[in-house]
């Protein structure tokens, strides 16, 4: 066994800590460093028992070999430099720091003041220089077996027929009835798990961060946590609080798990940003390492340019930083088997040296040369806080994007405002303005009514205004406008008209969702009725306002939105590829796509100029321009959107061997398949309705009426 003070030199690459049977490599980047030590600990990270200066830098890179060592062994680094802040320049090396490539970190950090790289008595603040240790507050890195996975059997749904369901690892399974490891990752790769979302009928699960995260300070001192985990700290590491026994094998094993029952797992990941804040944060990994490097500096080198309101924005500019990012999204889809992601903040990703937007950006350009990065999910939340930071539609593909403009449209028709149906038919279509160009599809809209940041589908028509006061922020974080309406009560209510009010509205947003072109992604809890309390940024409350109450669970809404999503898949035209722009058809000459007025006849100018108008009729076709091996075989859908009250409406004339059958009605959540005659029908009020064509003598059962209940178990 190696007496932990011997060292070799090495190799610069790969970059982290690898164990090759016989000892550890260590390999880390630091551009303005003059030494960099290895700090070696016990097995129980208690003592610091050795401090081995790397022998060797090449090309910035500091490496050198320990030979004995195995996995398990825990280290961290010491760096050695100018602590200079107004050149940019913070290091310390009497701050302990994580191995930005560690693949196990072996807990979380224990606030100290100790952690900062200044005095905090200091009148200079955070120009002064702490000398204290910083190592007993810092979690250890620790050194893994884990290698290449090999091949993984993925389920490579197609974007037509993904339906993604967003949620945390902890919130969706903390309360679930017999269940192993709730809370953690290994827990959503469990039976009950798997069969309540293949049930459901969702194909990809994508996951608030798991990468090694921190609570901040404040919030700590509150008596809470970092729910969300949008403080990333770590970004080769899941978080220790997602890992039931420590082991990173856990994460390899639920996406296994996952992939058996056809769903893929998509991660949320935080690469415009790191949770060692602005100037007067902690040194506990990339300050230390190398700040000037690693972060994005104002022109006072002092302070940081801060497009994500998190204090700092990593510097992707720079070719080491970049390269860090794209290991780390290899890692994740080669190691643990993920199959996509959804880039936080994803702007700030695209900023240039001189801080605008780009989407020649070296992070775009480096994920669409990439082999294995451009195969997989890729989906962009497309704003930061910074100048020019609303970019929808402006991402390169093979990008999605959060359609923002579809959440607010479609609350704001089932809400009554307005003027909207002219928002609404934009929506309903994939939201063409915004993505209709450079060859993208129209699965490159990722629409959604509700998300984790804001109300949920139930607080959204149970509440006009925020209530987060147990955030401890005075009520004063969070959307203000969330185009939310309470239906005549603020919160809870035992009336029966405003419960059922509120039920049908639910149903009918939902219906919009997935009847609407694009990528469907339904938020986890939405289709079982969870409430926050009117809590619309519940980002550090780990405790039952976030968790999904499965035992008071809305079983007969978790049957509709159940229902929904198989229809949604039965029916093709639902989903396509390309956009509906009412062109006429090749094949027959027929527009692909009609809206109509309740009375059947086509909309006029002035009928989309009318701001009382709240029903929209949509008949929707195969898209003009689809190549032959591609057309859909049923002939058309149309779909009635009443935002008003009982109206009756003219069904478009049915071909002579063909017949339209209501399939679904949100307003009577146990509608039964029927068809209906050539003519009229009377469509109630808040609602949506739609009708398919079919065959005069077609069996009943040919489409499956939506809203069925059906028991849990």
């Amino acid at each position: 066994m190696n007496a932990r003070g011997t060292i070799l030199a090495g190799r610069p690459a790969p970059l982290g800590a690898h164990f090759d049977g016989g000892g550890v490599n260590f390999a880390l980047f630091s551009e303005h460093a003059r030494r960099v030590t290895l700090c070696l600990f016990s097995d129980d990270g208690e003592r610091e028992i050795a401090r081995i200066p790397l022998p060797e830098c090449d090309g910035h890179v500091w490496h050198g070999y320990v030979p004995g060592l195995t996995p398990g062994q825990q280290y961290g680094y010491r760096v050695d430099g100018p602590y200079r802040p107004f050149e940019g320049h913070r290091f310390n090396p009497n701050k302990l720091l994580i191995d930005p490539y560690a693949t196990r970190l072996s807990g979380h950090l224990q606030w100290d003041d100790a952690l900062m790289g200044y005095d905090l008595s200091s009148p200079e603040v955070d120009l002064s220089f702490d000398t204290r240790d910083s190592a007993p507050f810092v979690p250890r890195s620790v050194v893994t077996a884990a290698g290449p996975a090999g091949d993984w059997a993925r389920p490579e749904t197609p974007l037509r027929s993904t339906v993604i369901y967003e949620a945390h690892v902890g919130g969706l399974t903390r309360l679930k009835p017999r269940i192993a490891a709730p809370g953690t990752l290994r827990a959503l790769g469990q039976p009950e798990m798997l069969d309540y979302l293949s049930d459901l009928g969702v194909t990809a699960v994508q996951l608030l961060p798991v990468h090694a995260f921190l609570d901040d300070r404040f919030l700590v001192d509150r008596g809470l946590r970092n729910y969300w985990g949008y403080q990333s700290i770590g970004f080769f590491a899941p978080d220790p609080r997602y890992l039931s026994q420590g082991d990173i094998a856990e994460m390899r094993d639920t996406v296994r798990a996952l992939h058996g029952a056809g769903i893929e797992l998509l991660l949320d990941v935080v690469y415009n940003h790191s949770g060692e804040g602005n100037q007067l944060g902690p040194t506990i990994a990339f300050r230390g390492l190398d700040n000037a490097s690693y972060y994005r500096l104002a022109h006072d080198r002092r302070f940081y340019v801060d497009d994500t309101g998190t204090g700092n924005a990593l510097n992707l500019d720079h070719p080491m930083v970049l390269r860090m990012v794209m290991d780390s999204l290899r890692y994740w889809v080669e190691v643990m088997g993920v199959d996509g992601f959804r880039f936080d903040l994803c702007t700030t990703l695209g900023r240039t040296g001189e801080g605008g937007f780009a989407t020649s950006a070296s992070f775009f350009a480096a994920i669409r040369q990439d082999p294995v990065l451009s195969r997989v999910k890729l989906i962009a939340e497309p704003w930061d806080v910074g100048h020019g930071g609303y970019q929808l539609g402006a991402f390169p593909p093979p990008f999605l994007e959060w359609n923002d403009k579809f959440r607010d449209g479609v609350r704001r028709f089932w809400r009554g405002d307005a003027g909207i149906v002219p928002d609404l038919a934009e929506r309903l279509t994939g939201s063409a303005r915004q993505f209709d160009h450079s060859g993208r599809a129209a699965t490159a809209s990722v629409n959604l009514i509700t998300a984790h940041d804001g109300f949920t589908l139930r607080d959204l028509v149970s509440y006009n205004h925020r209530h987060n006061d147990a955030n401890g922020e005075g009520n004063a974080d969070g959307h203000s406008g969330n185009f939310s309406d309470n239906m005549g009560v603020e919160g809870d209510t035992d009336d029966p008209a405003i419960l059922a009010a509120r039920a049908a509205r639910v149903r009918a947003m939902l219906a919009t969702l997935f009847l609407s072109q694009g990528t469907p992604m339904l938020t986890a809890g939405d289709e079982l009725g969870r409430s926050q309390q009117g809590n619309n940024n519940a980002y550090c409350q780990d405790n039952p306002t976030s968790w999904i109450d499965w035992a008071g669970a809305d079983w007969q809404l978790q049957g509709f939105v159940r229902d929904l999503i198989a229809f949604r898949k039965a029916h093709p035209i639902l989903a396509q590829k390309l956009f509906l722009h009412s062109r006429e058809r090749i094949v027959d000459g027929v527009e692909d796509l009609f809206w109509r007025r309740p009375d059947g006849a086509v909309m006029q100018t002035g009928d989309w100029q009318d701001p009382h108008l709240q029903c929209l009729c949509a008949e929707i076709r195969t898209v003009s321009g689809t190549p032959y091996y591609d057309v859909l075989l049923e002939a058309s859908i149309f779909a009635v959107f009443n935002a008003g009250d009982r109206v009756e409406v003219n069904l478009p004339l049915a071909p002579d061997d063909l017949g339209w059958k209501w399939a679904i009605e949100t307003a009577a959540p146990q509608h039964s398949l029927q068809r209906v005659p050539n003519g009229s029908v009377s469509v109630p009020g808040a609602s949506v309705s739609v009708f398919v064509l079919d065959p005069p003598g077609a069996a009943p059962g040919t489409n499956s009426a939506v809203g069925r209940p059906r028991d849990p178990e």
